[in-house]
């Protein structure tokens, strides 16, 4: 694989985890295996709506699916995921504590 297609790649995985509905199945996902059933409970994300969402990340292999009888049991491939979204997460804090010190800063003449 050359740069190019791995950078398309990388772009394709950015892209999938760059939406909030994604995010927050992503952050429900964390420590445990839900069903849809119960990942619609904790997101408040319509059924259809959450299918449609759980197909993209499947498609991008950022979650997997079990089935168990009639129900299917998604959790994320990689904890490395979540350690990115932890980080991005830091990082957007620190940078909005920033712009609260600057907003809340006292003008200087």
């Amino acid at each position: 694989m050359n740069d190019t297609e791995f950078y398309c790649l990388h772009s394709d995985l950015c892209k999938t985890l760059a939406n909030a509905k994604r995010q927050m199945i992503l952050g429900s996902l964390r420590d445990r295996e839900l069903t849809v059933s119960e990942l619609q409970q904790l997101t408040k994300i319509p059924q259809a709506t959450l299918s449609q969402h759980l197909a993209i990340m499947r498609s991008r292999g950022v979650v997997r699916a079990r089935r168990a009888g009639s129900r299917v049991h998604y959790s994320i491939t990689n904890p490395k995921l979540i350690q990115a979204f932890d980080l991005i997460t830091e990082v957007m804090r620190e940078t909005l504590g920033e712009r609260t010190d600057i907003a809340g800063a006292p003008d200087v003449e």
